[in-house]
């Protein structure tokens, strides 16, 4: 525990200085974060990825849910950075199916066995683009049993009500959705895309005047997270993509625009929101901001829009200002932290191993603008 108060000491000193640090080059971030991320998985004997280094802790156990995702940032770094990078693609999903429940779901261990709908839903995008690179009949039937206890689990009105995380629905299971749908690109199933478009109109009915959404947080009662309003905006975003329909986009756009009076000069966003859309939180959720970084990139991609770039590049900016590259503590050097400061409301005292795998994937998208 000394040396995880010492590194505790020293960074809450510099955040309580509230001075973002000078930036290297954004390639030279991007590569101190696909390290830490590499370090993360290395932390692990069962190929899974880290939860995340703790200053409180040191490294947690391996994640399923985020682990599941992360294989497919793998899989991408392995296309345009390093083809060792399969191999480690590779050996989460090997852990992954090895602890895949009976009933094909996936559970969150703090909360015991049973599936949890976003958990599975989140696993399934490293299965299906598993089996698309390497067409391995394993990950195929994994990801087949993931999606059929995703479809069975739905309710009379095929809305996922059931099995979810602090037992209550969420709209940011369109990202849940968008994993179904990823895998009818495989092979498509009519009662998958069914599910999907149910959970994906009934956060459509949940979007208010705000462009903001109800039933968006953790608990009901509490102001959502940029982490979980900027999931709810990616699902329905790929989904629009993927099923060529305009009002899941356009609702993931209205939510995209809504956020961008709440982002200050420097790039900052209030950690949470209302659902009228007012700041709610001084802290700043650092993986909100990448995920909205990436909504953003995309929308700019697909309309052109400048304001959606200079949103991302700004965002982005700004969680570089909060990433270490010089510390020898490899254990946080180039990971993202949980909030700024480090002490904030979202996942505090900690790099949780999502925010540092959004912002990877945030920064391989901003490479693509034009220069």
């Amino acid at each position: 525990m000394l040396k995880e108060w010492v590194a505790f000491t020293r960074i809450a000193a510099r955040d309580a200085l509230g001075r973002p640090r000078a930036l290297d080059s954004a390639e030279r971030h991007l590569r101190e974060a696909e390290a830490w991320l590499c370090r993360a998985q290395d932390a692990r004997a069962d190929g899974g990825v880290s939860y995340g280094y703790s200053v409180r802790g040191g490294w947690r156990p391996s994640y399923p849910e985020t682990s599941g995702y992360i294989a497919t940032t793998f899989f991408r770094l392995a296309r345009d950075r390093d083809l060792a990078y399969l191999e480690r693609a590779q050996r989460i999903l090997r852990w992954l199916v090895s602890i895949q429940n009976a009933d094909g779901s996936f559970c969150n261990p703090r909360y015991g066995r049973d599936g949890i709908v976003f958990d599975t839903g989140q696993v399934l995008f490293g299965l299906v683009r598993g089996y698309e690179v390497s067409g391995d009949p394993t990950w195929l039937a994994s990801a087949r049993r993931a999606a059929d206890w995703l479809v069975r689990i739905a309710d009379g009105d095929r809305r996922w009500t059931r099995n979810e995380h602090l037992g209550t629905p969420h709209v940011y299971n369109t990202r849940t959705a968008w994993a179904l749908l990823r895998l009818n690109q495989v092979e498509f199933d009519a009662g998958r895309e069914a599910v999907a478009r149910s959970n994906l109109d009934w956060a459509l009915a949940e979007q208010t005047p705000s462009g903001f959404f109800e039933h968006c947080a953790f608990r009901p009662g509490l102001d959502p997270f940029t982490h979980t309003i900027a999931y709810t905006a990616r699902g329905l975003l790929e989904s629009g993509f993927l099923l060529e329909d305009p009002r899941y986009r356009q609702a993931a756009e209205r939510c995209a625009r809504a956020m961008l009076p709440l982002m200050r000069d420097d790039g900052h966003l209030p950690s949470t929101v209302t659902t009228a859309g007012a700041a709610a939180s001084p802290s700043c959720c650092l993986t909100g901001n990448c995920q909205l970084a990436i909504v953003w990139a995309r929308l700019h991609a697909a309309g052109g829009e400048a304001a959606f770039r200079r949103a991302a590049e700004r965002a982005l900016d700004y969680v570089m200002g909060t990433q270490d590259l010089t510390t020898p503590d490899l254990d946080v050097r180039g990971a993202i932290k949980g909030s700024q400061p480090v002490w904030g409301r979202y996942a505090p005292m900690s790099y949780p191993n999502w925010a540092t795998k959004f912002f990877v994937d945030a920064m391989w998208l901003r490479k693509a603008f034009p220069a």
